[in-house]
């Protein structure tokens, strides 16, 4: 089939072309982007944390009386959350993982009092028992010992002279080395590397950083204290129960304030982002469904106003997949102009994006598959007005001469 009778048809009716190719390629830019950030959050949201998620609670308390003696409540709390039944161990710790908040810092791998860059991480501050109530895993190195941990007040606080690091904080500090035994420095000073853990995020889950982690061997205490608990499988919402029962009646001047499993903090965290990946997906359906129609639209108006041309191509001894072939042929064109536009919108879009709110790049591929996708749309919806046209009499058709 030749082009050029297609191209003359479409230069007679140039505006509704147009307008199809900007809607074709306004849609590929916006899906695109929509289904990059559409993976990217959910990818970002079912990252493996490397802890016991479904099996990890937190008590966060508050002190009441005036005499209250922090060193001895966090130590007797402790006791008792560590001896409740179904409770596999419990740790004291300053964050909350995954929540979206907490503490960061920066290191050095060699002292400077004043560094341009430094490796960004964010801190846990977690005692002995850290590593087992997490639940991840040690790949090289020891855990802390009970002479490692430092209690001390929260106003008089000081980085302690060992760490545990995540691998991700540990490449990035020390690329192609073994960061066991190195001491990262905060100015001139800082802790020794004694342990290195697999996988443990941090508490941002959209930082860049979110897996470069540090545990350190402190409990500051304070009016306000946490508590990390870990249960054996299935045991955690009795344990939860009975813990907020059993700290209240240890009476050790601070009350139960708030219990939340660490499912209920990535859950309330990941809610701005479940809600955008809705949102999003209804956003690219409905945008493909009107540009669909937009298609369909402009194919039956060319078939109302071609009737004549039709019969009489027809009437010389035309096929009817010829007529749907000319109309195939005609939108596959449109469309294809309209994506070779939207591939530039789709690039520009996702640098505004990245500009405007620190997103990542689209990947590649993403826009390939997009103009597929457009063309099968494309040839899909234009199907309907073809099938149409085929079946118009060539005797009906030349009635209308």
């Amino acid at each position: 089939m030749e082009i050029r009778p297609i191209l003359s048809a479409m230069l007679r009716n140039k505006t509704g072309a147009i307008l199809i190719a900007l809607q074709i390629a306004l849609t590929l830019a916006i899906v695109c982007n929509a289904v990059f950030i559409i993976h990217d959050r959910i990818a970002q949201m079912g990252r493996p944390s490397g802890m016991d998620e479904e099996n990890i609670f937190f008590v966060t308390m508050a002190a009441y009386k005036p005499d209250y003696n922090a060193d001895s409540a966090v130590k007797a709390d402790l006791d008792v959350l560590r001896n409740l039944p179904g409770v596999v161990d419990a740790t004291y710790t300053q964050s909350t993982p995954l929540s979206g908040g907490g503490w960061s810092s920066g290191f050095t791998s060699t002292p400077d009092e004043h560094p341009k860059t430094t490796v960004d991480t964010g801190v846990y501050h977690m005692d002995e028992h850290a590593l087992n109530t997490l639940g991840v895993k040690l790949v090289e190195g020891r855990n802390f010992a009970h002479d490692d941990v430092v209690y001390v007040d929260q106003d008089k606080y000081d980085t302690p002279p060992v760490a545990i690091v995540s691998r991700a904080f540990a490449e990035k500090a020390f690329p192609g080395q073994d960061a066991l035994g190195k001491t990262i420095y905060q100015g001139m000073h800082g802790p020794t590397i004694i342990g290195v853990v697999d996988t443990l995020e941090g508490t941002w889950p959209h930082w860049e950083g979110f897996e470069r982690t540090i545990i350190l061997p402190s409990v500051l205490e304070g009016a306000y204290m946490r508590f990390m608990v870990r249960t054996l499988p299935g045991q955690r919402d009795e344990v939860m129960k009975l813990a907020e029962k059993k700290l209240a009646d240890a009476h050790t001047g601070n009350f139960v304030r708030r219990v939340q499993s660490l499912v209920q903090v990535r859950d309330s965290t990941n809610s701005d982002d479940h809600a955008m990946t809705v949102m999003l997906s209804i956003v690219t359906v409905l945008i493909l469904a009107i540009t669909a129609l937009g298609i369909v639209g402009l194919a039956s108006f060319s078939v109302r106003q071609r009737t004549r041309q039709i019969g009489t191509r027809r009437a010389l001894g035309a096929r009817r997949i010829d007529i749907v072939r000319y109309f195939m042929t005609e939108n596959w064109l449109i469309t294809t102009m309209g994506v070779i536009l939207g591939s530039v919108f789709a690039v520009a879009l996702n640098v505004w994006l990245v500009r405007l709110y620190d997103l990542p790049h689209i990947a590649w591929y993403y826009i390939p598959v997009g103009i597929v996708t457009l063309w099968v749309l494309g040839l899909l919806a234009v199907l309907g007005p073809a099938l149409k046209a085929a079946a118009i009499p060539p005797a009906i058709a030349t009635r209308n001469v």
